[in-house]
């Protein structure tokens, strides 16, 4: 579970982010939605200890079914042990090839070179051919084939949170369909809890299971969405025409 205990950033004058209590239960799958400004990508960051709080903790916190723990990021790593995200390039390692940094991930996380090779297989049909066994260095690469990078370094030691920040960015259609695929079939597979910030408004409400609604840095709208039930509010929100 993650439990946010009133947690503020302020940068100046300006609050990005004010939420007073939050909980999100093992296994939940969240879409978090706003406009610019909203203060999505700056709540991602204090979870992953990227920014330091003004006010307020994260906690990563163990359920009934797992070994008691409860870990503060800002004052343990503990929970990078089982946390996999993916925001922008910097969390890439844009001097090496795709291969090599796949052999980096997977080696930091203790996999041999015949479970390194097995996870990448899984994200072939992703990859569509210009990722795996290419020379180009990361740097070199599309914008789009970055962006994939990223979301399979994200799942590749398959953890139990997940968090990707407009992980649809830069994809191509039919990319954009295989990854809300992937997404399902990962939440399906592992029972991890996966969080995913996105403009992209349809695509997260055909993966999420709940839809947090961020406004000037506060949640303003918390919609149960196991059955898409969310969909009209939310387009009506954004002023759009369904």
């Amino acid at each position: 579970m993650i439990r946010i205990e009133s947690l503020q950033k302020q940068f100046g004058d300006k609050t990005a982010v004010d939420i007073p209590e939050l909980y999100i239960h093992q296994g939940e799958m969240i879409g978090l939605v706003g406009n610019n400004g909203a203060g999505k990508t700056t709540l991602f960051r204090l979870m992953l200890d990227l920014i330091k709080a003004t006010k307020g903790e994260v906690h990563y916190v163990s359920e009934d079914n797992e070994p008691t723990f409860d870990i503060n990021p800002a004052q343990s790593e503990d929970w990078k042990n089982f946390t996999g995200a993916y925001i922008d390039e910097g969390f890439l390692i844009d001097f090496l090839t795709p291969d090599e940094f796949f052999d980096f991930v997977g080696k930091t996380c203790d996999m041999d070179q015949e479970a390194i090779e097995e996870e990448k297989s899984k994200f072939e049909d992703f990859c569509n051919g210009e990722i795996f066994g290419q020379k180009k260095l990361i740097r070199d690469l599309s914008a789009g084939n970055k962006q994939k990078i990223g979301i399979i370094a994200a799942l590749f030691n398959h953890p139990k949170i997940v968090l990707l920040d407009e992980p649809f960015n830069f994809l191509d259609p039919s990319s954009q369909i295989k990854l809300k695929r992937i997404l399902k079939a990962y939440h399906e597979q592992t029972g991890a809890t996966v969080i995913v910030n996105s403009h992209n408004l349809q695509h997260t409400i055909d993966i999420s299971s709940r839809i947090l609604l961020l406004e000037h840095g506060s949640i303003i709208k918390d919609k149960d969405n196991k059955d898409g039930n969310a969909a009209e509010e939310l387009l009506d929100y954004f002023k759009i025409e369904a």
